[in-house]
């Protein structure tokens, strides 16, 4: 019994583990965005994926980047996240209407401007990733905010609600949610 159960110990310390691949997909027109399902192709800015352990080669892929910072510091993930990649604006031919399909730099290794006067694909403001820090810089100097590293970024940057084109109160969502409930109830 005794070698049977260090027979079983030894087989189990030689299992070896499948390593999950999280080299970064490029983006196609079947990529869409997490949240909006919308084709990330047909929206500017710099745009992530996101890929989760138990989920080979299907990244996440995100509208913005500052989505996928939300994404990583909510709590109710149902999956580990193993790798995030973002799109490297110092990349040679990077724009902000075709910011490229396949220049993937990892999250943790940009420089970010934060707080700039850049909207994503999405409306909100950006998180704009370089890998060169002196990109980052020049890129501030023209657009504002300031250059950070991912573990710097504040999460009011990125869980703060945001007013999309200049709607600063609830009003329009209250009117629509109590016309919607007068509609419902007769």
């Amino acid at each position: 019994m005794r070698y049977l159960l260090v027979a079983l110990m030894l087989l189990a310390a030689c299992k070896e583990e499948a390593v999950q691949d999280t080299t970064a997909l490029p983006l196609t027109e079947e990529a869409v965005g997490h949240y909006c399902q919308m084709n990330l192709l047909e929206h500017e800015g710099p745009k992530a994926q996101a890929h989760l352990g138990g989920l080979p080669a299907a990244p996440l892929f995100f509208s913005q980047v500052r989505d996928v910072v939300a994404y990583m510091r909510m709590p109710e993930q149902s999956h580990d996240i193993l790798a995030i990649w973002v799109n490297d604006m110092s990349a040679p031919n990077a724009t902000w209407d075709a910011p490229g399909a396949s220049n993937w730099i990892a999250a943790e290794d940009a420089f970010y401007v934060v707080g700039g006067r850049v909207l994503g694909g999405m409306g909100a403001p950006e998180l704009v990733p370089f890998s060169k820090r002196e990109d980052a810089v020049k890129f501030a100097a023209v657009n504002g905010g300031d250059v950070m590293q991912l573990s710097q970024i504040p999460n009011s940057a990125v869980l703060a609600p945001v007013a999309l084109d200049g709607d600063t109160s609830d009003d329009d969502f209250d009117n629509r949610l109590r016309a919607l409930s007068r509609n419902s109830e007769g």
